[in-house]
C-alpha cells in the first residue's frame, strides 16, 4: 500500500506542476522521447539483471509457457474485454502494455511467509522475463494499430530483430574482455549499454545483454530503477494535466487482473492449490507500464490518461485480493476446536 501511495503523490506533483507551468505536448518534443526511452531502458536492464539464472533453468518450461503461451492469452484476453465494451482500436496496445507482471512490485509479495520457496522461484522469474516479451511485443503491437503492418512490418521486424541480435553479441564479446578487468569497466559498459539502447531502441538486445552483463554490486542498480520509476511516475503526472479516463482505465484494469488469474490456472496445474492462488492474484504494474505509457502517448493521444487509473485500479485490487487470500489461508491453518 505504500508504493500506491507513493506512486499517488508522485503523480499528483507531476500534475501540478504541469498545470502551475502550463506545459502542454510534452510528448511531442525529441528530449521526451529520449528521456523516457531511456527509463525504459533503465528498467528492463534493471529487471533481467535481477534474474537467477539457476532458478530459471528449474523452472524454465513453466516461465517459458509463462512468457510465451502465458503473455499471449492475457494480452488476448484483455484486448478482447476492452474492445468488445469499448470499441476502441486501441485496446490491443493498452493489453499489452498492463499485461507483464512488475518485477519490482512483487518484491513485497516475495517476502510473504506463506507463499512457498517454489511459487518464489516461478513469480520472481515470471515476472522478470516477461517485461521483455511485453515490451517487444508492445512495440509491434503499436505499429500494427497505427496501420504500418503488412509486409512493411514483416521485413521490419526482422531487420530489428537482426539489429538486436549484433547489439546483444557485441555486449556480450565486449563483456569477454573485461570480466576480469576491474569493477569500473563493468559499470561504464553497464551503463553504455544502457544509453545505447535507449538511444538506437534495441531492447530486446539490452534485455539479452542484461542476463550475463552483471554488475559487481546491483544495489546501484535497484537504486537507479526505483528512480526511474519515481522520475516516470512524475511524468505521467505532467501529462495527465488534460484529464484522466477513468471509466476506461478501470475496465483495463479488472481485466488486465483478471487475465492473470485465467493464465496462472491454465500454466499452474500440479503446483498446490495455495500456490495456484498466489500465482493467480500476482498481476501487479509498475515502472515498465508507466513508461511504456509514457513512450505511446506520443502516437496515442490520451493513452496515459487511461493507463494512469488502469495501473491504480490493478494495484489496489492487487493489496485487497492478496490480504483476502491471506486472511483465508490462515484460517485453514487453524487446528480445529472441538466442542
Amino acid at each position: 500500500m505504500a508504493r500506491i501511495g507513493l506512486l499517488i503523490v508522485v503523480v499528483g506533483l507531476g500534475w501540478l506542476a504541469a498545470d502551475l507551468g502550463d506545459l502542454r505536448d510534452l510528448e511531442h518534443s525529441s528530449a521526451y522521447v529520449l528521456f523516457s526511452s531511456l527509463l525504459l531502458a533503465i528498467g528492463l536492464y534493471g529487471s533481467t539483471h535481477g534474474i537467477d539464472r539457476a532458478e530459471a533453468r528449474e523452472h524454465s518450461r513453466l516461465i517459458v509457457l509463462a512468457v510465451t503461451v502465458g503473455v499471449l492469452l492475457k494480452t488476448a484476453f484483455i484486448a478482447g474485454v476492452v474492445y468488445l465494451v469499448s470499441d476502441d482500436p486501441r485496446a490491443l496496445i493498452m493489453a499489452v502494455v498492463v499485461a507483464q507482471i512488475d518485477p519490482l512490485s512483487v518484491a513485497g509479495v516475495m517476502r510473504n511467509s506463506r507463499l512457498s520457496s517454489q511459487a518464489k522461484t516461478i513469480l520472481g522469474a515470471w515476472s522478470s522475463f516477461d517485461d521483455p516479451v511485453t515490451i517487444i511485443l508492445a512495440v509491434y503491437a503499436a505499429a500494427l494499430v497505427s496501420g504500418s503492418g503488412g509486409g512493411g512490418l514483416s521485413a521490419s521486424y526482422f531487420a530489428d530483430l537482426g539489429l538486436n541480435v549484433l547489439f546483444a553479441a557485441g555486449v556480450y564479446l565486449l563483456w569477454r574482455l573485461i570480466r576480469n578487468a576491474p569493477p569500473v569497466l563493468t559499470y561504464l559498459t553497464a551503463v553504455g549499454a544502457v544509453v545505447s539502447a535507449a538511444w538506437s531502441s534495441l531492447m530486446l538486445g539490452l534485455a539479452t545483454a542484461g542476463l550475463y552483463l552483471r554488475m559487481p554490486d546491483a544495489r546501484w542498480l535497484g537504486r537507479a530503477v526505483s528512480a526511474a520509476f519515481a522520475l516516470s511516475a512524475f511524468l505521467m503526472g505532467l501529462l495527465l494535466v488534460g484529464g484522466t479516463n477513468m471509466g476506461m482505465g478501470v475496465l483495463l484494469g479488472l481485466a488486465a487482473y483478471a487475465a492473470q488469474m485465467v493464465a496462472a490456472l491454465v500454466l499452474t496445474r500440479g503446483l498446490p492449490l495455495i500456490d495456484r492462488v498466489h500465482l493467480g492474484l500476482a498481476q501487479q504494474n509498475g515502472v515498465t507500464a508507466v513508461i511504456l505509457a509514457l513512450v505511446f502517448e506520443r502516437d496515442f493521444g490520451g493513452f496515459v490518461a487511461v493507463i494512469a487509473p488502469a495501473i491504480l485500479t490493478i494495484n489496489l485490487v492487487h493489496a485487497v485480493a492478496n490480504r483476502t487470500a491471506d486472511a483465508w489461508e490462515a484460517r485453514r491453518s487453524l487446528p480445529s476446536v472441538p466442542l
